[in-house]
């Protein structure tokens, strides 16, 4: 419902990763609009910050908790700063380009952990909640480079021209 006041989310709390700039900062500033209370999710504080005063700027509800979605103990934080949520964006990532053969096992762990792991242990803290509740929802965003081989993207062999970095 663009070009609408239809605030047909008022008294629900959304919990929105990665939160602090482009997808993820419209989705939360969207679902502000519609009257869903946000919890803004980042690592940075200062973009946080500036996520949050912009919806509340708009007449939102809004508050921000850090976390590194690698570290799994920040990641039961988060879940448990955001408390009770009736809606979750699984958004926050991150990506790495260049040949597969080139990727070190440091980084493809920190892959993992911030774009699957991270999304799952969520789901697993807050989705039983949502069920005891009735209602709740989940969504999951990916990058089309988790659908498509792209060239010097994951998981492809050696690209034949390098990447724009």
């Amino acid at each position: 419902m663009y070009g609408t006041d239809q605030r047909d989310l008022e008294g629900l709390r959304a919990l929105v990763t990665g939160a602090t700039s482009g997808i993820g900062r419209a989705t939360a500033e969207e679902l502000s609009r519609h009257g869903a209370e946000i919890v803004v999710h980042g690592r940075d504080a200062d973009r946080g910050s500036a996520v949050v005063d912009a919806i509340i700027a708009a007449d939102g509800k809004a508050r921000f908790v850090a976390a590194d979605l690698t570290d799994p103990a920040q990641v039961d934080h988060l879940a448990d700063q955001a408390g009770p949520v009736d809606v979750l964006v699984n958004n926050a990532g991150f990506s790495w380009f260049g040949a597969t053969a080139d990727l070190d096992v440091a980084t493809f762990d920190r892959l993992f952990a911030a774009n699957v792991r991270a999304a799952y242990l969520l789901v697993a803290a807050l989705a039983p909640k949502m069920a005891a509740r009735g209602s709740g929802s989940i969504i999951s965003l990916g990058s089309m480079a988790g659908q498509i081989g792209l060239a010097g993207g994951l998981p492809t062999a050696r690209p034949r021209r390098p990447w724009p970095r």
